[in-house]
């Protein structure tokens, strides 16, 4: 296994340590609360990463099954996946769907650990090398942990952890406009982004004359959609810049809504 596959596997089993911390000290009340992604409860931000963290370790283990079970899914109308894991989530109780969560992160990281580095990885999507699959794997952990984490007012610090998210945020700008049937301008980005420890994380070419800069917090948000860039202190300079960043979807699937402007306070420049 390759140093950068290790390091990412154990990335996203601290990212899930963390996040475990949460759920452990939320009264049941919490579990109900209404989260900022529309329709969706606390609860459903823990089904949806027990039920893809399983299907996940199934892709891994048994490849084609997987690719089986997806085509199976391709018949089937839009949404009724969904509707599944958030009907098995609401009837259980929350230390249940605790106890699903706990188990489905478990299974991801043991068959994280056996993968090949030169293997490729399915998924709904085109097929992923393993660094991949596992970041986006904590992208989500993140990302469904930072919605749990919004409403029920127990902190999980970010972390330089978030360099797998920004990374990733910073690669998919071409998908951003793939998803939304639009054309991505020529010109290149260039994003500096100060980490949660201090450090400075730097992506794009050193002359584009369209920016990002501000803190890595701030720019994951914002590419996970849990943000909108009004709700932050990045400076956006250049059409092309800010072009993206009204669509930046660093996630799989079709466009999402993201977020108000208002949503959230203003946390001042770090």
């Amino acid at each position: 296994m390759t140093d950068t596959l290790s390091e990412v596997i154990q990335d996203l089993a601290d990212e899930q340590a963390a996040l475990g911390s949460v759920l452990d000290r939320m009264p049941d009340s919490a579990w109900d609360l209404p989260t900022h992604a529309p329709g969706w409860l606390a609860r459903d931000q823990v089904a949806h990463l027990a039920f893809f963290d399983e299907a996940a370790a199934r892709a891994i283990t048994n490849a084609d099954a997987f690719r089986a079970e997806v085509l199976r899914l391709q018949q089937e109308p839009a949404g009724a996946q969904e509707q599944r894991y958030l009907k098995k989530g609401r009837a259980m109780t929350p230390q249940g769907v605790l106890a699903w969560w706990r188990e489905a992160s478990s299974a991801l990281i043991a068959a994280a650990r056996t993968v090949d580095p030169k293997a490729r990885l399915p998924w709904y999507g085109p097929d992923m090398s393993g660094v991949s699959f596992i970041t986006a794997r904590l992208m989500e952990t993140w990302s469904h942990g930072l919605d749990v984490v919004d409403v029920v007012g127990i902190p999980r610090p970010d972390t330089d952890r978030l360099r797998h998210v920004a990374f990733l945020g910073y690669r998919t700008r071409p998908y951003s406009y793939v998803v939304n049937n639009r054309e991505m301008p020529a010109q290149p980005v260039r994003v500096e982004l100060t980490s949660p420890s201090g450090q400075a994380w730097v992506f794009g070419e050193e002359d584009a004359t369209n920016t990002i800069m501000g803190s890595a917090t701030d720019f994951c948000r914002v590419v996970t959609q849990r943000r909108n860039i009004a709700d932050t202190s990045l400076v956006v300079e250049g059409p092309a810049a800010r072009d993206w960043m009204g669509i930046a979807q660093a996630f799989a699937g079709p466009p999402g809504a993201g977020r108000k402007p208002g949503e959230f306070p203003k946390e001042p420049a770090r």
